[in-house]
This record gives C-alpha cells, sequence and structure tokens, in this order.
C-alpha cells in the first residue's frame, strides 16, 4: 500500500473520470486512489468500479445521496484515516488538475515537512486556461476578501488541487467542519495555517472542464461569503 491516498469526489463525472484515472496511473502508479461519488445518477460509481477490477490501487466509496463537496472529502478522510494513509491529495474528476502533479505535490510535502501543499492558480507562474475575464476576478477576488477576512498569507486559498498531511487533518477536528461547499476547502487551509502548520503553494495551470457542467452555484457563493465573513468578525472581536 501506498502512504499517500489521491481522493477524487464525483457527482455525474462519467464522461472524463476515466481519462483521469488513466493519466493519473501513468503519472503516479505508486499513488493509491479513492473515488467518493455521491449516488451519481449518470452510473459513475459503476463505470469506476469496473475499471478498479483491473488496477488494484482504484478503490471506489458510494455515497447514497449528493451532499457537497465538503462531506464527501470528509468521508474520504476518514476512509484514508482507517488505513493508515500520511498524505491525503485532493484532486478533481473533470480533467482541470493535471494528474502529473500529483506526484510534485507530494514530494514537496514528503522533502519540507509541509502539512498543506496547494497546487494555486494565484501565484505568479500559476495560470487559468479557458476562464473568461469576469470568472478570473469573481476567483481572485473571493480569495483577495478571503484572505484579508482571515488574516492569511495564502494566495489561492480556495484551490481543490492539494496534498494534506493525515496528521494535519486528525488534529483540526473534521467533526467540526462547516461548509459543505467549495468553502470546505478555505475552512480546511485556514484551520491548518492557524494551528501554525507549514502551508506552502506550488504554481499549477488550471485548465477548464472539457466535459460535463461545473457544480459551483450561487450558493456556493453566498455560503463562502457568509462563512468567511462571520469567521473575520469573529476574529477581530477577539482582538478587541
Amino acid at each position: 500500500m501506498s502512504d499517500a491516498l489521491v481522493i477524487i469526489p464525483t457527482y455525474n463525472e462519467r464522461e472524463s473520470v476515466i481519462d483521469v484515472l488513466d493519466r493519473l496511473s501513468l503519472a503516479a502508479p505508486n499513488v493509491d486512489v479513492l473515488v467518493v461519488d455521491d449516488g451519481s445518477p449518470d452510473g459513475t460509481a459503476d463505470l469506476v468500479a469496473a475499471y478498479a477490477e483491473h488496477n488494484r490501487r482504484i478503490h471506489v466509496l458510494n455515497r447514497r445521496t449528493k451532499e457537497g463537496l465538503g462531506p464527501a472529502y470528509i468521508a474520504g478522510f476518514r476512509w484514508a484515516f482507517e488505513r493508515d494513509y500520511d498524505w491525503v491529495v485532493e484532486m478533481d474528476a473533470d480533467g482541470s488538475h493535471d494528474p502529473a502533479v500529483v506526484p510534485v505535490l507530494v514530494r514537496i510535502a514528503r522533502s519540507i515537512s509541509a502539512e498543506l501543499v496547494i497546487g494555486s492558480r494565484w501565484i505568479p507562474e500559476g495560470a487559468v486556461v479557458g476562464w473568461n475575464p469576469l470568472r478570473q476576478l469573481i476567483s481572485r477576488a473571493g480569495n483577495i476578501y478571503a484572505r484579508l477576512a482571515l488574516h492569511s498569507h495564502i494566495g489561492d486559498l480556495t484551490a481543490g488541487f492539494r496534498a494534506i498531511r493525515v496528521d494535519a487533518l486528525r488534529a483540526i477536528r473534521l467533526d467540526s467542519i462547516a461548509s459543505s461547499g467549495y468553502c470546505f476547502q478555505i475552512e480546511i487551509a485556514d484551520r491548518i495555517e492557524r494551528r501554525g502548520g507549514l502551508v506552502v503553494e506550488h504554481p499549477i495551470r488550471f485548465a477548464e472542464r472539457a466535459h460535463g457542467t461545473s457544480k459551483m452555484h450561487l450558493g456556493i457563493v453566498v455560503e463562502a461569503f457568509l462563512r468567511i465573513t462571520g469567521w473575520g468578525l469573529l476574529r477581530l472581536i477577539g482582538r478587541y
């Protein structure tokens, strides 16, 4: 068994997930993979299960209902806890994240004992391909707002491509994580940073998905704004 587990949450990703798994198997053949499927009606889980019959490093965790990104990742983290992995890697199933970067993130984490290594779009040499200017502006503005509100030094708090030390996840009390959407990524990074864990960022090229539809919607944006604002106000009150 590998000491690193790539966790890929899925919901209706039948068109892209096998290509991602193929590329990941070539780029990181010594890393285990867990696909956490939230009851995809398009048969994503069954497709991955059939694929896993010919690759012992691929595993599937079936969940009955769609509960959001946060609960899916937490289920994957607990699966990793039970099997004593040292590292987990968060990665999307839509092809936006380059599988060739997975061993790079893990290697950086191991070499400097980082608790969190983020594949960052919004630092020098990072890039986003396929987004229109408005979407880039929204993402940049959201990261700037989160960074200011939380007094963070992380350039891409919302990034979904990252390697995390399992012991760091054990220490931040996953049962108290409140976020379900993309704000989950902010909450995890913020908790690790506030505990004094070493957080580093590695520039990546993020590509817009080629298949399927984005899971981003207004409710996710509102959740993130309200939670970040609340956390920021509580810290401000605490300082005074």
